[in-house]
């Protein structure tokens, strides 16, 4: 997994609500287990009308959003089902961060373990952020993790908390099969004195 420190990087703005996963990524998109291609399933039911023309008001079809690689959005992001496909679309369109006052606590996991960092702010910050995402071309910030800060380009500093545990993750860049791995030679060790113990369970069953 991709280790996250800092990030600086433009906001794409989403102003809604209650955002479920079934909108970030619908279920004609979850035939695949691979996380590459997903972006072009991200958010569709509202990346274009009724008559299937792109929604020029929709943060993804304007050219000012292209590279954002930071989300800003309203309450309750992630919810609905559980499919890890929705932060996996995410990644693969290039967001590393998502900026909300709160999340689904599913979603949140999910993000955690996708090299996607959920940074819960105050409300009145994310409304100070949309005010100026949107009164601006490009509006860029820098998410540190290490410090546990959102520093605004004027210097203002919107502060975060986040689990100790998952910090150290993130910034080590380890998911659950990392952390696993991280005690192979224990693993190994009990595989080869159990085969020794109990040799019947490691016969194939076809002989």
């Amino acid at each position: 997994m991709q280790a996250f420190t800092t990030l600086s990087g433009i906001i794409a703005p989403l102003d809604r609500i209650d955002v479920d996963t079934d909108q970030i990524i619908p279920k004609q998109y979850l035939k695949t287990i691979q996380r590459t291609g997903l972006k072009e399933g991200l958010f569709a039911d509202w990346r274009q009308r009724p008559d299937g023309t792109p929604d020029t008001a929709f943060f993804s079809n304007q050219q000012r959003y292209q590279n954002a690689t930071i989300l800003l959005t309203r309450e309750n992001f992630g919810c609905g089902s559980s499919r890890e496909h929705a932060p996996w679309a995410l990644l693969d369109y290039g967001i590393r961060c998502i900026l909300a006052p709160s999340f689904a606590d599913i979603f949140y996991n999910n993000c955690f373990q996708n090299s996607i960092l959920p940074v819960t702010l105050q409300s009145q910050e994310i409304q100070v952020l949309f005010d100026r995402v949107l009164s601006q071309d490009t509006y860029q910030v820098t998410v540190d993790l290490i410090q546990q800060v959102v520093l605004l380009p004027d210097g203002e500093q919107y502060p975060f908390t986040v689990d100790p545990f998952r910090k150290d993750c993130m910034l080590k860049g380890l998911d659950g099969i990392d952390l696993t791995l991280q005690h192979e030679p224990a693993i190994s060790a009990y595989e080869t004195r159990r085969a020794q113990e109990a040799p019947w369970l490691f016969q194939d069953p076809k002989m």
